[in-house]
């Protein structure tokens, strides 16, 4: 949790991604740009969820969502990687295991 500052200058709780976390989705955010799989970002923080949103298209829904829920830590994982249309395509404890899915090659996007 981190505390981020609205526009009355009060603190609220909203949970947001640490520098290492980042490093890592900026890594694999780097590999999709290279082979022409990513044009965009967007990231999202809230108080239950950060999102790091990748996009195709910047005027499109994004084609992969990589979440991190704290309140999921215990159960399922605190990190997950959603496709485009909400399917969860990979889900776990650790972030780089959850980032291993955008090694393989089944992200080919047509179109």
């Amino acid at each position: 949790m981190s505390q981020v500052l609205n526009f009355t200058g009060k603190a609220v709780e909203k949970v947001a991604f640490q520098r290492p976390e980042m490093r890592h989705i900026l890594d694999v955010y780097g590999r999709l740009v290279a082979t022409g799989q990513a044009k965009d970002y967007a990231i999202g923080m809230y108080k239950d969820r950060a999102i790091f949103a990748i996009y195709r298209r910047a005027s499109e829904a994004p084609n992969w969502r990589v979440e991190k829920i704290p309140s999921l830590a215990n159960k399922q994982g605190a990190y997950c990687v959603t496709g485009s249309s909400g399917q969860v395509l990979k889900r776990g404890r650790d972030l780089r295991s959850v980032l291993n899915i955008f090694n393989k090659k089944r992200f080919d996007v047509i179109g």
